[in-house]
């Protein structure tokens, strides 16, 4: 069954669980994560994904030829960046706090509220919105790099054309995946991989403290869509997926993130207001603000601050350490 159907209906059942006043299951199934699933038009390979890497890192594809991917998404820092807010192409501020792109292609929505519905649809419109690319004059740019010209003839079997960049793109995306964690490794056999804080944390994380309702492994987050209270009592309250849906029950509810190396991906939240990771725990442990709409999987759950560090050394525990090296533009 392909892991998002999986994570979907255990989280259904972790949700109806928690609803019902009952705890979640203490025992989740084991982290390691399935192959990731890649569209049958676009098999990965290590010439595309060699120029996704270059593309994904090159300022020439944005409206000013100064904005990259990369300059919103940095591996130090989990493919997100430390902004609660970052900044377009045009200066202005984003809306909503950039979010990680490890694990992006197991998703099945895209952007915090869920407004895209393929992950080329996404990449297309923060193509467009977020680096100021208007993508036939930035694809022109592309092609008159011989070193580009060349790569997309022997990858595509021509030029580049704003569809086989956003594809380039999506096929390097899929192999932004959080795994080999201390935790998988913990998981695998190797027992003093993680401290026995993040083993007592991780125990929390399924019992007392319920995240699994929400945070079920393998991913730790999936796309689905809750109000957490954030936007209690603010001056112009986010609308969240309302946007998307205009149904009333979805307002204020925003996509639940992965957790998968999510220790150095802060500020955290889709406005950026958790500082730090103890910070965002917290928060979720108290039961969040008292907004008319939040969803009522989440209550309080009664964690002292020593469980809420547990679960922080838990959750440290799920961060990958594959290398990064930056690429060399042509």
């Amino acid at each position: 069954m392909p892991l998002p159907i999986r994570v979907l209906l255990l989280s259904a059942a972790l949700l109806l669980a928690a609803c019902a006043g009952t705890e979640a299951p203490k025992s989740p199934p084991p982290s390691q994560l399935p192959p990731m699933p890649h569209p049958a038009d676009n098999p990965p390979t290590a010439a595309k994904l060699a120029l996704g890497k270059q593309l994904f890192a090159d300022p020439r594809l944005s409206g000013s030829g100064r904005t990259a991917c990369q300059s919103c998404h940095y591996r130090e820092f989990g493919w997100a960046d430390t902004k609660a807010l970052s900044r377009r192409d045009d200066g202005n501020l984003n809306a909503r706090h950039t979010p990680t792109l490890y694990n992006v292609g197991y998703q099945t929505a895209w952007y915090w509220d869920g407004r895209a519905t393929t992950l080329d649809a996404q990449i297309l419109a923060a193509w467009r919105a977020q680096t100021g690319a208007d993508p036939a004059k930035a694809t022109a740019i592309i092609n008159a790099v011989p070193g580009y010209r060349s790569q997309f003839v022997a990858v595509w079997g021509g030029e580049a054309t704003p569809e086989t960049i956003v594809k380039t793109l999506a096929a390097f995306f899929r192999s932004f995946v959080s795994t080999d964690s201390p935790w998988d490794r913990h998981e695998a056999g190797q027992r003093n991989a993680v401290s026995q804080a993040a083993v007592e944390g991780q125990a929390l994380f399924a019992g007392k403290g319920r995240c699994v309702a929400c945070h079920a492994p393998p991913y730790y987050g999936n796309s689905t869509f809750f109000n957490i209270g954030l936007e209690h009592g603010k001056a112009n309250p986010d609308p969240g997926r309302f946007n998307v849906t205009k149904n009333e029950a979805d307002r204020g509810a925003f996509k639940t993130p992965t957790l998968r190396s999510v220790a150095i991906s802060g500020p955290y939240f889709h406005d950026g207001s958790g500082i730090t990771l103890k910070d965002a725990v917290r928060y979720m442990a108290g039961g969040g603000h008292p907004d008319p709409n939040k969803s009522a999987v989440l209550q309080p759950t009664g964690l002292t601050e020593a469980e809420i560090d547990k679960i922080v050394a838990f959750l440290e525990s799920l961060t990958s350490t594959e290398p990064w090296q930056q690429p060399t533009l042509p």
